[in-house]
């Protein structure tokens, strides 16, 4: 006889289980326990005398990484471990009763799952923040966007000093040169002054590694004039080079982080993909490549190409009723870290497959898609060809659109005599998307409402005002 264990995860307080077999009927509800092996133990020892281990499912929701280590018990135990989606159990448990809401109604739900909704079931196998690269890639993704917020809070203090400052430092402040001259606090005017072109040719030569010469000493010498010369005593120099400085120099922690991150990333690529299947893929180099894969998992636990793309969530949402029906935008319902890496590993693979630059033309061109849908269908595609190279155990292969296999040289001369999108009309996909209809809303600037007072002169040439 199968059991179904539902347990409702807590991260403070005890978890609560409940037992149901598979007719719904339940042995026992509400068993309190803690995540430590006495407890789970103790658990264990509950199940009916003589239960096989391959005959318990356990039910629970992904509660933050607190069902990690439970899973991996449960494993170890013999059990299966199915992960339901809070979305779900909270639809059903608002069918199943609207005024209670309770660990021990939480768990009993859990354990009635299978006969509610037996098709949402979905054996959880992998570790999940437990997987070491799946977590690595994570962690990379979010100091990339923190180094990236850091240097916009970076590019807008310098704004304070005045537009020659970013001439001066090269335009490029994720460069190590610029973040060690101002960490160093030479943003103020007044210490860029006292230290002479002489010293901050140096300076500058030393950091850069022979790349900026003594003359662009002269840059920084001139934008610290021009600050002088625009505030003269109303600015506080050195306060704000000291803010500068903090910036500057978590830029270059994050950035230091994300180097060593890399290289063990790197590592933990090669071991997860021996056979280089990933590597093949054009547009995929070793950090895309780790990112899809550690947030995308073993492609073979999917039952279908189909469930692959859907856990991606870039898929279309439907809304069908009757004869009518039509496809909303995408879902989003997977992972986020996913979509970035595929949505970024498209805009390569693009310019590198001609199958793909075929089908991303005819949605640019003949359907008149914006640039970044285009790249989202790409994206889907791509990511439907690495699960099906994956599961073939086979390389990622070039052809030409007659199907014959080419090599790099080939996809990219075909791409480029057939595929290239004309530059007026680059531009125009980029910006305005042909299908966004003229917003209805009212707003201060262009207000539709008839009682809405004017903001502007009531003819189309502006009046002349009186003497």
């Amino acid at each position: 006889m199968r059991l179904r264990l539902g347990i409702d995860i807590a991260c403070r307080a005890a978890h609560q289980a409940s037992l149901a077999d598979e007719r719904g009927e339940f042995a026992w509800s509400g068993h309190r326990f803690r995540t430590t092996a006495t407890d789970l133990e103790r658990l264990w020892a509950l199940l009916p005398a003589g239960t096989d281990p391959a005959m318990v499912t356990v039910i629970m929701e992904p509660t933050r990484n607190a069902w990690v280590p439970l899973a991996a018990w449960f494993r170890r135990r013999g059990a299966a471990v199915v992960m339901v989606p809070p979305e779900r159990s909270a639809d059903l448990r608002a069918y199943y009763s609207k005024h209670t809401k309770s660990d021990r109604l939480d768990s009993r739900i859990l354990a009635r799952l299978p006969l509610l909704h037996p098709e949402g079931l979905h054996t959880e196998e992998g570790l999940g923040p437990g997987d070491p690269l799946r977590r690595a890639v994570k962690l990379r993704s979010t100091l990339v966007r923190r180094r990236t917020a850091t240097l916009a809070r970076l590019d807008a203090l310098l704004e304070i000093l005045g537009p020659e400052w970013h001439a001066a430092l090269g335009g490029d402040l994720a460069n190590k040169t610029p973040l060690k001259f101002l960490a160093a606090g030479y943003a103020c005017p007044h210490t860029v002054q006292r230290l002479g072109r002489a010293r901050l040719a140096r300076f500058l030569h030393r950091h850069s590694r022979g790349t900026w010469t003594e003359a662009k000493a002269e840059e920084p010498l001139a934008a610290a004039a021009a600050t002088l010369q625009l505030w003269e005593t109303d600015l506080e120099y050195p306060d704000l080079a000291d803010d500068i400085a903090i910036e500057a120099r978590l830029a270059l922690a994050i950035t230091q982080e994300v180097k060593e991150l890399d290289e063990r990333i790197a590592v933990l690529f090669a071991r997860a993909d021996p056979d280089g299947i990933l590597r093949s893929v054009p547009g995929i180099g070793p950090i895309l490549g780790a990112q899809i894969l550690g947030r995308l998992g073993d492609p073979n636990r999917f039952t279908s190409l189909a469930g692959v793309r859907a856990f991606s969530g870039l898929v279309p949402r439907l809304d069908s009723s009757g004869v009518n029906g039509h496809h909303n935008g995408l879902t989003k319902a997977g992972d986020a870290c996913l979509r970035e890496a595929l949505f970024m590993a498209a805009e390569h693979a693009r310019r590198a497959d001609p199958s793909l630059a075929a089908k991303y033309h005819r949605l640019m061109v003949t359907e008149g898609k914006h640039h970044n849908s285009a790249l989202c269908h790409i994206a889907t595609t791509l990511l439907t060809r690495i699960a099906a190279c994956w599961r073939r155990g086979e390389h990622y292969t070039l052809h030409d659109p007659d199907g014959r296999p080419i090599d790099a040289p080939q996809a990219r001369t075909i791409i480029a005599e057939r595929y290239t999108i004309p530059a007026d009309l680059r531009a125009a996909r980029r910006t305005t998307h042909p299908h966004h209809s003229k917003s209805s809303g009212t707003g201060r600037r262009r207000k539709e409402s008839q009682r809405a007072p004017s903001t502007g002169p009531s003819t189309a040439h502006a009046t002349t005002p009186p003497a």
